[in-house]
């Protein structure tokens, strides 16, 4: 009998006792707490290269708006060069970095497509697709697109912010201008 009530004294002491609660309850909350806040991070680098791939689309475009491209008479590899180093260092440019340079043939500003370009890859997982290169001549409206393909790796609890097959996240800027008569 004495042993039951033994049993049942440690017992109620050890349902009143309150060392080790908070413990537990940040055990519990931790991984939550964790995964919120690399989702945090992983969102905040996407904005941030967005940000730096817009700078590089301005400054891209600034190059086709007052006429130094078309002076200069830039390939489409040479202007690719050119708008990678418009990129953020943090952003590397090799095999990433892809431009599309249109003119809109009615001059209409309505008529300027900026959505992005759906990549196809070839067997290889190189990007498939051949873009436009053309600058326009004075007082010609031309769209400048750089789409690139930043690297992401899952996030904990299943976070996946890719939105490409071969597991990158594709971003895309667009400068919508009417060349200068240069």
């Amino acid at each position: 009998m004495k042993q039951i009530s033994d049993r049942a004294s440690r017992a109620r002491a050890l349902a009143v006792c309150q060392r080790g609660g908070p413990t537990l309850e940040f055990a519990l909350v931790a991984p939550m707490l964790i995964a919120l806040i690399v989702g945090v991070i992983y969102t905040a680098l996407i904005f941030l290269a967005q940000q730096g791939l817009d700078t590089a689309a301005e400054t891209a475009g600034r190059l086709v708006m007052t006429g130094q491209a078309q002076s200069g008479a830039l390939t489409q590899s040479q202007f690719q060069t050119q708008a990678c180093a418009a990129l953020p260092r943090y952003l590397p440019c090799a095999g990433h970095l892809f431009v599309d340079v249109q003119t809109v043939s009615s001059g209409n500003y309505a008529d300027a497509s900026t959505s992005a370009v759906t990549l196809t890859y070839n067997a290889d997982g190189t990007v498939g697709n051949t873009f436009n290169f053309s600058m326009g001549a004075r007082g010609d409206l031309v769209v400048v697109r750089l789409m690139y393909l930043l690297p992401m790796t899952n996030g904990p609890f299943g976070l996946q912010l890719t939105n490409q097959s071969d597991g990158n996240r594709m971003i895309t800027a667009a400068s919508v201008l009417k060349t200068e008569y240069y």
